[in-house]
């Protein structure tokens, strides 16, 4: 295996490793009280203890590994320190289920700021991940900015409606395929406005 692969793998466990591990321990764990100091914690409570750490060490190795985060890798690790250290605090399992609310909302804000000024901030993020005509990068945040917002809304839908153990599920696997779903629905808007090289339509 070269080190390219290596580096690969080891990225993609880095970024899904966490997620992951906190879906397996809350199966195994989901029906357990723990008493710590006196105090009774869910085990919901004590996964997400657990989780904060271990995701900004997985941060931190993909920093030393890569030399750089994106800004949703940061945004991310911020986010799970505050409400994961609230809902610990505050024996409260909701601040961390409204976690990912709070991260669609932030990045869905941000670029209808910018369609408003008439830019594509996401072309600046994945200009060279996808290269596209400046029409269709307004298009494609455009229809980002749509999903991020609808993510926001189904995120708050379902942990305030259905059971904890469905929103891990959901949070798990369900945010991922709509993701991939989305993506995969734009292959149209790729080969209509796709470049060779990045260039400006």
């Amino acid at each position: 295996m070269d080190d390219k692969n290596a580096n690969g793998k080891l990225k993609a466990v880095l970024e899904f490793g966490p997620v992951l591990g906190f879906f397996v321990a809350y199966l195994l764990l989901k029906d357990r009280v723990f008493t710590i100091g006196g105090t009774e914690y869910e085990g919901f409570i004590v996964i997400t203890a657990v989780f904060i750490p271990v995701l900004l060490a997985c941060t931190a190795l993909m920093w030393k590994l890569t030399g750089h985060l994106s800004k949703m890798q940061i945004l991310t690790a911020v986010l799970v320190v505050v409400f994961g250290g609230l809902t610990v605090w505050l024996n409260d399992p909701k601040f961390f289920q409204m976690k990912p609310t709070i991260i669609y909302l932030f990045f869905g804000a941000v670029l209808g700021i910018g369609l408003l000024r008439g830019r594509s901030y996401l072309q600046y993020v994945m200009d060279g991940l996808m290269p596209l005509t400046d029409a269709g990068w307004m298009i494609l945040t455009r229809r980002i900015t749509i999903f991020f917002f609808a993510m926001a809304a189904l995120n708050e839908l379902v942990w305030r409606t259905q059971s904890e153990e469905t929103w891990v599920y959901f949070k798990t696997f369900g945010l991922m395929a709509a993701m991939f779903v989305f993506f995969m629905m734009q292959g149209k808007l790729i080969a209509e406005h796709g470049t060779d090289d990045g260039g400006k339509s």
